[in-house]
């Protein structure tokens, strides 16, 4: 993987991480057709850049983040990421073997797509407009509509939003609270793939920190997450105000529209 290909990967996760259309999609998409994506380094560059993207939410949101009286903040976060944990170490093989099939990838981005067109109508009676007022029962079950994004294609933002809707969450409240959900469950995901994931390089079984410490790896993955931290800091700024004007609307057009390209692409002519 060269210094532009990184470049580019950063700037797609920045962009995509907080949007509901999925960031892990449109990087395997983009490595595939950059002809990169049976390189190992490249796999776990894809996880692990998602750790430059979280940090712009701490730093957006950083009162929140370092507001230590107010612990509650901090359970609901731990409560809400636990199912994500748990679950994604159970199918960790099993997300994995998809990751290497675009088409069912492209599918789901159609199917979310198709879903998010209805979403602002499906829920509108919001009654929680402030992270102070979400329970610890509905911070877990947040944390549970997290997990359909184990599904690469899903989108975790998607996901987690319209579980944050389905618990009454006004679509503001609701995609705040999914980037505060971010942080831990992309810190976690971030940790694994260094420090406890094996990956397979030529028939051996590496952690993530040996491949960091192979050739420029380790500069690729800090320029990365460089650059994923500051264009996730414009999109998040972004997302937000299209969604209070527009809802989910645009995005599940663009979901559509994206998802019919890339299965034509990868049915036909890859």
């Amino acid at each position: 993987m060269s210094i532009i290909h990184a470049i580019l990967l950063a700037i797609i996760e920045g962009l995509t991480e907080f949007l509901p259309i999925s960031s892990t999609a449109h990087m395997i998409f983009t490595s595939s057709i950059l002809g990169i994506e049976k390189e190992k380094f490249v796999e776990m560059f894809q996880v692990s850049i998602q750790f430059g993207a979280i940090l712009a939410v701490v730093v957006l949101y950083w009162k929140k983040f370092f507001d230590f009286k107010n612990i509650q903040f901090y359970i609901k976060l731990a409560s809400a990421v636990v199912p994500a944990l748990v679950l994604g170490k159970l199918f960790d093989d099993k997300i994995e073997a998809v990751l290497g099939n675009p088409i069912p990838i492209a599918i789901m981005l159609i199917i979310g797509g198709i879903i998010l067109l209805f979403i602002d109508k499906l829920f509108t009676q919001s009654t929680i407009h402030n992270e102070k007022d979400i329970s610890f029962k509905t911070a877990v079950i947040i944390g549970f509509w997290q997990c359909l994004a184990m599904m690469p294609g899903t989108s975790r933002s998607a996901a987690s939003i319209i579980g944050g809707m389905q618990q009454k969450l006004s679509r503001k409240a609701a995609a705040e609270f999914s980037f505060f959900l971010a942080v831990p469950t992309m810190l976690a995901v971030t940790m694994y793939s260094i420090f406890l994931k094996d990956w397979n390089q030529n028939g051996i079984e590496i952690k993530g920190y040996e491949l960091l410490l192979q050739g420029n790896n380790l500069y690729l993955f800090l320029v990365g997450n460089c650059i994923a931290f500051t264009v996730a800091i414009i999109a998040i700024k972004f997302f937000i105000g299209v969604l209070t004007k527009y809802g989910f609307k645009p995005w599940g057009w663009y979901r559509i529209i994206v998802g019919i390209i890339l299965l034509i692409y990868f049915s036909f002519l890859k």
